[in-house]
């Protein structure tokens, strides 16, 4: 493999030969941009450009990815421009030449970059590059298209702050969602990951609110507040019978990842996850007040707890359509999401820091349950092999209430499991796994960490109250 090369055997002139070439197609594609006036095209194509200018194996798909759109933007062009000249019968040779050759610079680069000295030249992590130059790409081109469709708001902050500077955002998008996937696709590394990541979304959400709370008004995505309460997400449509964007966000979660917008994109789901994690950490520092219990991990919730979420979920969305079909006042209905929203806080300091466990998930969120039903959709599955030892590892880890003993016997978890994958990280026997029916488990892994990796950068930037 190219990564496993010595220094001293890889091309010396890589970087004239290689580099150089992407370099000044880059460099036309931007100026052709400064030319139209679009200064954040220009400078996205200026990171790519510093994409290409790393070691990065991912980068360098990219880097072809956008060489070889930028041949393609050039011929077309050139075939427009020369129409029109000849339609007006003015000279065209001239520039026919010219863009002839600035497309064969662009698809020149994009040569050089395919063949071995670009894979020499770009040799840092070739084990992951298609999964993460995948992401890149998915990101972007998501968010492109978002910003395309939807003429109705600016959805992107920098637009709304610059201007003309989404092109810029989108492709740094692009590259956190690529650095995102490299880190998910590592089990280990999975496992730390995921909640730091999953906290950042939270504390990006909820910092923007409060900024427009305190009069940012262009952080909030309409203007018009609403409760940051995830039960609102069907409970508020119900209520109105409108206001879908939120609802649209978490069915097209659900349908890619199954029930891992619980473990992964939920803004509110980060809060109780830290809380959670504080029994563990008072232990480890001998703290007063953490309840002793045999074994370790999480403290499992009773049997009737399952009974009490479905009948929770149930009595708040046919309150919350009652009340809209009743006539209720926004004030009342907003003031009784609001203690609803405040009680689930109670939950989670009161109860999920002292169990280790995520209660407020697993027992009183009514779209967590709604989650876990509508994501047996998806066809992800996480299943228990032969290979099991009982050892104990994935208890330790699961705070979903989603294994035990009886769990691990059956080879599957139970409904409430968000498929949060830490209980995968933490064996050390192979037996946990995730599926997807026709694939091997390790591209099922690749496949979810990708779409995860994906989900979270785009809602990153543009999931906002």
């Amino acid at each position: 493999m190219a990564s496993d090369l010595p220094e001293s055997r890889r091309p010396r002139g890589a970087f004239w030969s290689v580099t150089v070439p992407c370099l000044l197609s880059f460099a036309l594609l931007a100026a052709h941009a400064v030319r139209s006036g679009d200064w954040g095209m220009a400078a996205a194509w200026g990171v790519m450009a510093g994409l290409s200018c790393t070691s990065l194996a991912w980068a360098r798909l990219v880097a072809m990815a956008a060489l070889f759109g930028g041949g393609l933007f050039w011929a077309s062009t050139g075939v427009d421009l020369v129409r029109f000249r000849m339609a007006f019968g003015m000279d065209w040779l001239r520039l026919a030449a010219i863009m002839a050759a600035v497309t064969g610079l662009a698809m020149a680069a994009w040569w050089r970059l395919a063949g071995e000295a670009g894979r020499q030249r770009h040799h840092l992590g070739t084990d992951t590059a298609w999964p993460r130059a995948v992401a890149f790409l998915l990101a972007a081109g998501l968010l492109w298209l978002a910003r395309q469709r939807t003429a109705s708001i600016v959805l992107l902050l920098s637009d709304r702050f610059l201007p003309g500077s989404g092109p810029l955002q989108i492709v740094l998008a692009g590259v956190y969602a690529a650095w995102v996937a490299g880190l998910l696709l590592d089990p280990v590394r999975a496992r730390k990951a995921r909640p730091r990541l999953w906290a950042l979304f939270s504390a990006v959400f909820f910092g923007q609110l409060a900024l427009g709370l305190l009069g940012a008004h262009r952080l909030l995505m309409t203007g018009a507040l609403h409760l940051p309460v995830p039960a609102l997400i069907l409970a508020g449509p119900l209520f109105r019978g409108e206001g879908l964007f939120m609802l649209v966000l978490f069915g097209v979660s659900v349908l890619l990842l199954g029930p891992a917008w619980c473990s992964h994109l939920c803004y509110i789901g980060a809060w109780d996850d830290a809380c959670s994690r504080l029994r563990g950490a008072a232990a480890k520092k001998g703290g007063q007040g953490v309840k002793p219990r045999k074994g370790r991990g999480p403290a499992p919730l009773p049997r009737w707890a399952v009974a009490l979420r479905w009948c929770l979920a149930a009595t708040v969305f046919a309150a919350a359509w009652a009340m809209g079909r009743a006539g209720v006042p926004v004030g009342v209905a907003a003031t009784a999401a609001g203690l609803f929203g405040l009680a689930g806080v109670a939950v989670m300091a009161g109860l999920s820091s002292r169990r280790g466990m995520m209660v407020h998930c697993t027992a009183f969120c009514p779209m967590g349950a709604v989650g876990n039903l509508l994501g047996r959709i998806a066809p992800w599955r996480l299943r228990v092999g032969p290979g099991c030892t009982r050892c104990g590892a994935c208890l330790a880890v699961c705070r979903y209430n989603a294994l035990d003993a009886r769990r691990l016997e059956a080879g599957r978890p139970a409904l409430s499991c968000t498929l949060c994958r830490d209980c995968i990280g933490a064996c050390r026997h192979g037996a946990m796994r995730l599926t997807l029916p026709g694939v091997s488990p390790a591209v099922a892994w690749r496949a979810f960490a990708v779409l995860a990796a994906v989900l979270h950068a785009v809602f990153l930037n543009v999931a906002r109250m």
